[in-house]
């Protein structure tokens, strides 16, 4: 977990402009994203936020539901958009190592379909 102070340091990054820069680049990730790929992983997504187990991208990928996306920030967007939309919240003990041979087993988020999604997947079974 990050240290955060509840108040600003002088001398320090500022905490306001580096949530600006992400929520820049993540916008950037999202808009350049092919519609076929986005489609095709918020379907996984939401797909895994049913189960209602903690889950990150390389269980998408070896699950089947989608191959590695063209760069690797589309899947910030990908992930932070179903966050934002409701779908995945961080999971419990959320930084974990990645499974993705590609980054070389770095930290990592796991996230867990909220509450919402996990419904929403015994109303559609049902």
């Amino acid at each position: 977990m990050q240290l955060r102070f509840p108040f600003r340091v002088a001398g320090v990054i500022d905490p306001d402009a580096a949530e600006t820069a992400k929520a820049d680049g993540i916008g950037r990730a999202v808009e350049n994203t092919g519609p076929d790929w986005a489609t095709a992983c918020r379907n996984a997504i939401e797909l895994m936020a049913r189960r209602g187990i903690p889950f990150q991208a390389a269980d998408l990928i070896a699950e089947g539901l989608i191959d590695e996306p063209d760069s690797p920030a589309r899947w910030g967007g990908a992930f932070s958009t179903a966050a934002k939309d409701g779908v995945i919240e961080h999971a419990p003990e959320s930084t974990t190592k990645s499974k993705r041979v590609t980054v070389h087993r770095s930290l990592c988020r796991q996230w867990i379909g909220t509450a919402r999604a996990r419904t929403a997947g015994t109303e559609a079974a049902a």
